[in-house]
Formats: C-alpha cells, structure tokens, sequence
C-alpha cells in the first residue's frame, strides 16, 4: 500500500517556471489538474493543442501555418492554443513564445497510459522528448484510466511531488522522466517501480467503408495484444498496481550491434579509410 507520507514529506523549493503541454488538448481534465496542483510551486505557463492530437508521435507542421491564439487559464503566468501537434506546441513556447527560461516541461496528465513501445505513437512522450532535444529536463505522466471524466488529482500530485524530488537531486537534460500512473485509489496503489520499457503490439484491424461518393476509406481499431513482459518492464508494473516511473533515452543506437558491424564490415572500413578505390 502506499505511505501517504512518501508523497508529503518534501521541502518547498523555491518557485520555478514549468512549461504544461498534451496531446488531448487545451480543454482536457489532466492539463487542468497539474495547473491546479503545480500552481503553488511553480510559474506556470500553458501551450497545448486546439483538439485532441493523440498518436501525433514527434511529428511537426512543416506545410502549414501554425496558428496561436493566446488564452486565459487560472493559475498560469500565460498559456496558448496551438494549433499544431503536441511537439509543434514545445518548439513554439520554448523558441518564441515564452522570452524567461523554462526549468522544466511537463507534459500530460494523459488520458490512457503510454506504456512500452507506444511511446514512440505517443504525442504526450514525444512532447517531453522535444523539451529534452532543446535541453530542459521533461516529463511525461499518464494515468491508465480511459474514462470520459477520469479523476487526474492524484496523478498531478505525485506528479508535483515528483518534480521536487527530482529537482532537488538534478534532472539530467539528456533523458526524459515517463511515468505512468494505474487507475486506482491511491491507497490501493503499492508503492512505485523503477521499470523499463515493455511491449505493446495491437490487432490493428482496419474496417473498410465507403465514403458518399464511393471512396474508400478505413477506420484502424483493434486492442491490446496480451503478451509476456520482462517482471521489470513499465507495462508489469502498472498492470499490478504500482505507479511506473522510466527514465528514456532519447538516444537510440544499439551499441551492442554498432561494435558488431565493426568487425563485419572491417575490411570494407579499412578499404575506404585508405583512399585506395581502385
């Protein structure tokens, strides 16, 4: 069971700047709850999508003009419709928007959990992983609840107390922090993991229909495929009721086949560091 008191016995830090961002838009219940909890240890500033943009991965707008429309929201020094994708709404408030330093990006409180390999689909990750790539420590939360009115209060306040923990020890600007949080009452809730990323494949089944005018077009549905995890994985931990918390490096070489490769491709590598093409 969790001890209240590993959530409540932090020191008050003094005030930083965080940047709040997601992927299901300006209006959702998760952004509003960190507003809520986060307002009292932090300048707040807000920039996150006109509409839901779940499953954006890192992409940008490249084509397109990106609108902005600036907003009012309770307990924010300033905040931002966007409308752009999740990764779009960092870029923005890091490079143009916001002229302070942000200390750190918080992203979520997701409606769903982004568990596994989802985390390369997910608009919520891929958010925190922007702020990284521009050099601010990021974190990504997400509660494994898909309710229409899920309640995102405990999800925030673990989620500030996190952020104390983690500032007071030095957030390194290289890895992301994702942490996934089951949807039970807290406490129901175990204790906290240290975990590793899972695996998390679907059916993807696409339903085939027609549009009024005869073209074809597909829905993409289909669930979860149940498969084995490693007992360290994210998807283990949140499956038996503890919160999961995984540090991601946004760096993904495989350095265990680069130095194969190296032995593989020996002679074709000393070939051309010869200059000798002939």
């Amino acid at each position: 069971m969790a001890n209240k008191a590993v959530f409540d016995t932090f020191n008050r830090c003094d005030k930083m700047r965080i940047l709040l961002t997601n992927d299901d838009g300006i209006h959702a219940s998760g952004l509003h709850a960190l507003i809520k909890e986060l307002k009292s240890i932090a300048e707040i500033y807000v920039a996150a999508p006109d509409r839901e943009r779940s499953g954006t991965g890192h992409s940008i707008t490249v084509f397109d003009p990106i609108k902005v429309m600036p907003t009012r929201i309770e307990g924010t020094s300033a905040a931002w419709i966007v409308g752009g994708t999740p990764v779009d709404c960092v870029k923005l408030a890091l490079s143009r928007l916001i002229a302070e330093k942000v200390d750190i990006v918080v992203s979520g409180v997701n409606h769903g959990p982004n568990l596994g390999t989802d985390v390369l689909y997910s608009g919520t990750v891929s958010a925190a992983a922007e702020g990284v790539i521009l050099g601010v420590p990021s974190i990504a939360v997400s509660l494994n609840d898909y309710k229409a009115e899920m309640d995102a209060g405990f999800a925030a306040l673990f989620t500030r107390n996190l952020i104390r923990t983690v500032t007071r020890k030095g957030i390194a600007t290289t890895t992301l922090v994702n942490v996934n949080i089951p949807a039970l009452e807290p406490d129901k809730i175990k204790g906290i993991r240290i975990t590793r990323l899972g695996v998390r494949n679907y059916d993807n089944l696409f339903e085939e229909r027609k549009d009024p005018r005869g073209n074809t077009y597909y829905w993409m549905g289909g669930g979860v495929v149940q498969e084995d995890q490693e007992p360290d994985s994210d998807v283990m931990a949140v499956e038996e009721g503890y919160i999961s918390i995984t540090p991601i490096s946004l760096d993904l070489t495989d350095y265990k086949l680069m130095e194969e490769y190296r032995q593989t491709f020996a002679r074709y590598l000393d070939f051309f560091s010869r200059g000798d093409k002939t």
